[in-house]
């Protein structure tokens, strides 16, 4: 990365919320609800794997597709039954993203400073001010 990519970096994060352990691997809703499965593979290992809400809206995923995927995720090889679905332990969740531009970090970084009367203003990486 250069410094003169920094303008158009942009970072997000995602808090992840409401927790819910469900009994049926298809009570979620695509779009609205990140998911979490815990399954044992063909060789007896605890596994797991995750997608945030976003995911299976942005592929076109169904529930089978985006359950289907998750397995492959979590490394399970084995041909997938809708009986092995069955023993899959769901979690879904819920997720708000923040995204924030690198301008509006040194915006928020130079006003926190000043609150806090933490030294001088950072200096402007546009040398027309």
């Amino acid at each position: 990365m250069t410094r003169e990519e920094l303008p158009r970096l942009f970072c997000s994060v995602s808090l992840l919320t409401n927790f819910e352990d469900v009994c049926d691997y298809m009570d979620w809703e695509v779009g609205v609800h990140g998911i979490r499965i815990e399954f044992i593979n063909e060789k007896g290992s605890k596994r797991t794997a995750t997608y945030l809400p976003e995911v299976a809206k942005e592929q076109g995923w169904d529930h089978i597709q985006t359950i289907d995927s998750l397995l492959r995720k979590g490394g399970y090889k084995a041909p997938i039954t809708n009986d092995f679905r069955k023993t899959i332990k769901l979690t879904r969740y819920r997720s708000e993203k923040m995204t924030m531009s690198y301008t509006e970090y040194l915006a928020h970084r130079q006003h926190h400073h000043f609150q806090n009367g933490i030294g001088h203003p950072l200096p402007s990486y546009n040398h027309y001010s």
